[in-house]
């Protein structure tokens, strides 16, 4: 039985019906025109050569006993005749492309104005050649078909000779402006290139560009040394099982609202195809958005910056250090009864790994406990005991080597690993314990926590971080935040302010060194990871990645706020200076960053030197799964870094422990020197530059109240559409207002010390949103027409 009073729904009205083919049809007929575009090109090739005996039998066409010469006999010369001859000449070799376009274009059921673009401009490409071709070539006409020699003729009764080549002219101009978007400056950079090249040919030895990256060779593959053999081989890695997806379907009741949903959802579908179609002709018009257009001259940092330090030819093998050790390993072990049924070693370039196979009935905990004894048997610094490898049935025992190997930044940086890396923000920290260069993407870890001893490293990693993201990323591409207390360590990038850094409006200097300053740009941060995620909501997509693919292809109207959104990386160089100094007002907007932060691309890098728990909380640790530990100083710092033992026993120099949340990984950090991030900063910061650095939204700290009585005169144009703006979101916050109104962050905040005055919203309450006193418009009205009285 209907309820009383519910109207009836209006009923979506039917479909006429389509003339549209089906997606069977397309494919037979798109096959169709394919193979007849082939035809029509053989057959025209071959009427250049066989025409003047094919000429008899034109009218031959019924008798079955005439052989035409033409590849597709008398047919192939007939229809050669009427395009190429009674045609256009060789124009007419475009029908058989534009065909064979159509063809494809319905066989994979293609959409857009791409096809009616094509034929418009290859006609006109049709026309222009065959009265070209009819005017040069007089003497010939097949050249330009009967079409362009009579062209000719009529255009000469006119114009003569001279006109008719201004008009193939102009023809020509309109060509390559429309289609090719040629202007006076390309012509002119033409003849400059080639003024360059013609006198670079007389120097006297050629030299490689400057912008260009060389791959040194480098030596990626582990070096394992078996107790009688060498091997270099690695057995590859057996791939996961692939999971297919599956659905379930779940029956749902009909309700008396499918109907009119039906009709939403039909509104809403159709909406998104116009825009669709308006971003495909947008495309095939200007081209995908370009970001890095404004600085499209920008020239990477060049390999040669970085200097090949320690020995060029790769590690090398002391074959008499490595019996030496395994003997005592064994002799250690023996001394215990334990035996050992293998062993062999994995050569890196700080530190060699003797994997055992003990033998049968030995107990593991066994041999972990004997971690001093066999320390103390090889005189060795930082002896680590893996028990057991993960993923393999041996027990790793890590020995520094003698003599250490260098690993350069360079190294790394031109390894093909690198170079080639399928990355957001590709970071090389180093190499492996086998040599192997270890690359990871920032933007799937998504937060790093970094912690070491004076002097261990912590500040050359960092340096290594920043340097990869600046070989592989343009500044377009990403912003960084440096936040430096000690005031001494990242001041060498202020040199690429205006291209790769990101400051508060108004601020003297984009490297931040004072606290308040860190806490008014980690709460402007937390404004434009709400603005972020606006915009991504508008935009119906879930990440940066999504949003920025739709706005290239010119899905999002600036005019509604979108924009290109670059990757912002914040690095805080000594995290716990600011823990001891501004404590939760620091912490509270990190924690909420970390949280949230990861989907709209911003991204944090913190270091410390004391990975003590009241500096690294609970809050913090959790959202920071990627953890670098640099060599500390005792058991307790390991853990409340890592959450596992370890890093109290490397040998410091970049010996750094690196963890993902899984397995934990021994590496040896990239050395960068200071005048190499110099040289790097100085190439980048000399090229043309951005007018200002990136600038994040305004800040201004809020007080616990404003206590300040402002008259009705005083308030702002906008206090009442702001109250209403309020109201209706029931949520005080001057960041509503920003997104709603347009407004600057000032602006807003005075707007709500006035509503907090006129009684409209409560008092400040930390990082909660205001309390909102009035309920509905109703009495909003009641309340200022009761002040106005």
């Amino acid at each position: 039985m209907a309820k009383k009073g519910r109207k009836s729904k209006p009923k979506a009205p039917k479909k006429g019906v389509s003339l549209k083919l089906s997606k069977q049809n397309k494919i037979i007929l798109g096959s169709l025109l394919m193979l007849f575009s082939i035809a029509l090109f053989f057959s025209f090739v071959s009427f250049y050569f066989t025409w003047q005996d094919d000429q008899s039998l034109l009218t031959e066409f019924a008798n079955r006993n005439e052989e035409a010469k033409n590849l597709l006999n008398k047919f192939g010369a007939s229809v050669s005749h009427l395009f190429m001859y009674k045609g256009f000449g060789l124009a007419s070799l475009i029908f058989p492309f534009l065909l064979g376009y159509t063809g494809l274009y319905m066989f994979l059921s293609l959409t857009g104005k791409a096809l009616l673009k094509k034929w418009i401009w290859g006609l006109v490409f049709v026309i222009w050649i065959s009265i070209t071709l009819g005017f040069f070539a007089v003497e010939r006409p097949l050249l330009g078909g009967l079409v362009g020699y009579e062209m000719n003729d009529f255009l000469q009764d006119y114009t003569g000779k001279i006109g008719v080549f201004l008009l193939l002219l102009f023809g020509l101009i309109f060509i390559l402006v429309r289609l090719f978007n040629f202007t006076p400056e390309d012509l002119v950079g033409y003849f400059k290139s080639k003024k360059e090249s013609i006198s670079s040919e007389f120097k006297s030895k050629k030299t490689v560009s400057d912008d260009s990256i060389i791959l040194e060779k480098e030596d990626d593959a582990p070096v394992i040394i078996n107790t009688y053999t060498h091997k270099k081989d690695i057995p590859p890695l057996e791939k996961e099982p692939v999971i297919d997806d599956f659905e379930v379907n779940i029956p749902t009741e009909e309700t008396e609202d499918e109907e009119v949903l039906a009709m939403e959802v039909e509104k809403i579908v159709e909406e998104q195809e116009e825009t669709d179609i308006l971003a495909n002709k947008l495309v095939d018009d200007f081209g995908e958005f370009d970001p890095t257009l404004e600085l499209g001259n920008y020239k990477f940092p060049t390999i040669d910056l970085l200097e090949q330090h320690g020995a060029a030819g790769g590690i090398t093998i002391n074959q008499e250090e490595l019996e030496e050790n395994k003997n005592k390993i064994v002799e250690t072990l023996k001394n215990y009864k334990i035996g050992i049924a293998q062993i062999k070693a994995t050569i890196g370039p700080t530190v060699t790994l003797y994997e055992i196979v003990p033998e049968a009935g030995v107990r593991i905990s066994k041999i972990k406990n004997l971690e001093d004894d066999i320390a103390l048997s090889l005189a060795a610094l930082g002896i680590r005991i893996i028990a057991p490898i993960p993923g393999k049935g041996t027990i790793g025992i890590e020995v520094p080597n003698k003599n250490a190997t260098v690993v350069s930044m360079r190294s790394v940086i031109a390894s093909s690993k690198f170079q080639k890396a399928e990355m957001q923000l590709p970071i090389a920290f180093g190499k492996t314990i086998s040599n192997e260069t270890f690359v990871v993407d920032l933007a799937k870890m998504p937060h790093m926590l970094m912690a070491g001893a004076t002097g261990q490293g912590k500040s050359v990693g960092l340096n290594a971080v920043i340097t990869s993201l600046l070989y592989k990323k343009h500044p377009a591409e990403v912003k960084f935040i440096l936040v430096d207390p000690k005031k001494v360590e990242l001041t060498l990038y202020n040199k690429i302010e205006r291209h790769f850094l990101a400051k508060l409006p108004d601020s003297e200097e984009a490297i931040i060194t004072d606290n308040n300053k860190v806490i008014n740009t980690l709460n402007s941060l937390c404004i434009e990871m709400d603005n972020r995620y606006e915009l991504l909501k508008l935009a119906m997509v879930r990440n940066i990645k999504e949003y920025n693919a739709k706005f290239k292809a010119r899905k999002l109207n600036p005019n509604d706020g979108h924009k290109f959104l670059p990757y912002i990386v914040l690095v805080i160089d000594e995290f716990a200076d600011l823990i001891m100094t501004a404590g939760k007002e620091v912490e509270t907007p990190i924690a909420r960053l970390a949280q949230l932060a990861r989907a709209i691309g911003i991204h944090l890098i913190i270091a410390t030197q004391r990975p003590s728990v009241n500096v690294i909380t609970g809050i913090i640790k959790a959202n920071f799964p990627a953890r670098i530990a640099f060599r500390v100083t005792s058991k307790i710092d390991s853990r409340t870094i890592l959450d596992a033992q370890g890093a109290d026993q490397l040998i410091g120099r970049g010996d750094m422990l690196f963890t993902q949340g899984n397995e934990v990984t021994r590496l040896q950090c990239a050395f960068v020197d200071t005048p190499e991030v110099e040289k790097i900063t100085a190439y980048i910061g000399s090229q043309r530059a951005y007018p200002e650095a990136h600038e994040l939204p305004e800040y201004v700290g809020e007080d616990s109240g404003t206590s300040i009585d402002y008259e009705i005169s005083e308030r702002d144009a906008m206090f009442r559409e702001a109250a209403e703006v309020i109201v209706i979101a029931q949520q005080g916050s001057a960041s509503l207002l920003q997104r709603k109104l347009k407004l600057g962050y000032n602006r807003a905040g005075r707007i709500i010390d006035q509503l907090e005055s006129a009684g409209i919203v409560g008092p400040f309450e930390g990082s909660k949103a205001r309390q909102v006193l009035v309920p509905d418009i109703i009495a909003l009205d009641q309340l200022l027409n009761n002040e106005s009285k």
